[in-house]
């Protein structure tokens, strides 16, 4: 899948990316999940060739680009079956905000190992009572002398048994009004009080999903991301990356389970012709194959406005691209399994585990009836039922 609105650049990119993944493929991933293993060699050597840091910085290690480059390849490593949930969290959304927020201290520190791949820092905002709703959330942080105290619990937290460090959303009391504000903090993994508990998932993945608590756990100054004052600016800084990102690991699931239906009907033979011959089987794939680009094209937007710096402007694309997105893929992963009848739920095949997969883009990081939401009011201008 490629297109003449990028650059040729981009493009030799994508080829490069699609070509290293397929060094991995499926049956890697799959091999990894079931043993319980984070697919390192992976996530080393994707860095070591520049995909993993390519939207950070330069002049801390990373390839100087931007989260349309991180969305074309997190789409192509998942094209190839062979997808990077935690470049999600750790470039895109942590090295986004501490590239834009941090101190100079914190970039230096942080973003050359998440660049080359050598750290890994997780991100941590859905709480039990509160979803991923920041006006809700309940960890919060209080002053005690020249550090904080952080408390509070959150709940399906991807990759922090792997991660040096998560990125915590919190919430601070704003001195002139006594409201409660959000801030971001930057939590080591060993801090005493900070500790986690995996989550039982039916989800078949190589990365698991952990409960934390924080039992007030102390944290110099420094821990503390940009302005405590910056509030919801700074958040939705590395959440319009995640939804793009997001998108990007639907699209490629949603492409992967497309090509192996393509291949089998194109192979397999019924009353001597191809099945794909029927229209029955071709016309709901090439339906499945307008809806993926649909939605690419939606997101390829919703990155070039995130890297332009137009947040309000990506905020609604990448709202509106992670739904495409993710409609597109449950789609193509239905149809995919539908054209390969009983073979579609076979191991050999590969694609009954994308049923479960394919869901987790619907309802992560934000539930599609909450985009909904979003664009009603924020698109569409309607009053607000909540």
């Amino acid at each position: 899948m490629t297109t003449v609105l990028e650059t040729e650049e981009q493009q030799a990119l994508r080829e490069a990316v699609a070509s290293f993944g397929k060094r991995f493929g499926r049956d890697y991933m799959m091999a990894k999940a079931t043993a319980g293993e984070y697919p390192r060699e992976l996530h080393e050597e994707a860095a070591k060739l520049g995909y993993v840091g390519v939207s950070l910085p330069e002049e801390y290690g990373g390839g100087g680009a931007g989260i349309y480059e991180s969305s074309l390849v997190l789409e192509e490593l998942g094209a190839a079956g062979a997808p990077l949930l935690m470049m999600i969290v750790s470039p895109a959304i942590t090295g986004t905000v501490i590239s834009r927020f941090g101190t100079e201290a914190q970039k230096r520190e942080w973003l050359p190992g998440l660049a080359d791949g050598s750290r890994i820092m997780a991100f941590g905002i859905t709480e039990p009572d509160a979803g991923s709703n920041s006006h809700r959330i309940t960890t919060t942080a209080r002053r005690d002398g020249d550090d904080w105290l952080l408390t509070g619990r959150k709940v399906f937290v991807s990759g922090v048994d792997i991660a040096d460090a998560t990125l915590i959303v919190g919430r601070t009391e704003d001195a002139r009004t006594g409201k409660l504000k959000p801030c971001l903090f930057i939590v080591p993994r060993d801090a005493p009080g900070f500790s986690r508990h995996p989550i039982d998932m039916e989800l078949h993945a190589a990365e698991r999903q952990f409960e934390l608590v924080l039992d007030d756990v102390r944290l110099p100054a420094e821990s503390l991301v940009g302005d405590e004052d910056a509030g919801l600016l700074q958040l939705f800084a590395g959440l319009n990356p995640e939804r793009i990102m997001t998108a990007a690991f639907a699209l490629g699931m949603g492409r992967y389970a497309l090509g192996k239906a393509v291949e089998y009907a194109r192979e397999r033979t019924v009353w001597k012709q191809p099945i794909g011959a029927h229209q029955a089987i071709a016309h709901p794939l090439a339906v499945a194959r307008i809806e993926l680009d649909l939605a690419q094209l939606m997101m390829q937007k919703a990155a070039r406005l995130n890297d332009a710096g137009d947040d309000l402007g990506a905020g609604e694309a990448a709202n509106m691209a992670k739904y495409a997105a993710a409609e597109a893929c449950v789609k193509a992963v239905d149809q995919a399994v539908h054209t390969l009848g009983g073979n579609g739920l076979t191991r050999e095949f590969g694609l009954a585990s994308l049923i479960t997969g394919a869901r987790v883009a619907r309802i992560a990081p934000v539930s599609r009836e909450m985009i909904l939401n979003f664009v009603s009011h924020q698109t569409l201008g309607l009053p607000k039922s909540y």
